[in-house]
């Protein structure tokens, strides 16, 4: 798969950004080089390798996590941060409905 350059300019006006010939150029470049990586990737034989959880998992037996223990460090202040509201129910913000 590869890009054109009026995909890129419809890219740029669908994110909203400005984006001169010059950029343009630049980025067709740069996602055609994405595009271009991943087709290699997918040529890659992975037959018997299983997936990973986590890019370390291959190695997390040899390597020690230096991992703080989940502990709760504040208390629950949701009340006084709730105190500014013009609404709340719950728990929860109540905001004008603004999708039909």
């Amino acid at each position: 798969m590869s890009l054109t350059l009026s995909d890129v300019n419809r890219i740029a006006y669908l994110s909203k950004l400005e984006m001169d010939q010059a950029h343009a150029d630049i980025a067709l470049a740069e996602l055609n080089g994405i595009f271009a990586l991943a087709e290699q990737m997918k040529d890659v034989d992975t037959t018997g390798v299983e997936p990973l959880s986590h890019p370390l998992a291959a190695i997390l037996g040899k390597l020690p996590l230096r991992l703080r223990d989940d502990v709760v460090t504040e208390e629950n202040a949701r009340e006084a941060y709730q105190a500014p509201a013009p609404k709340t129910q719950d728990g929860l913000y109540l905001v004008p409905q603004v999708i039909e």
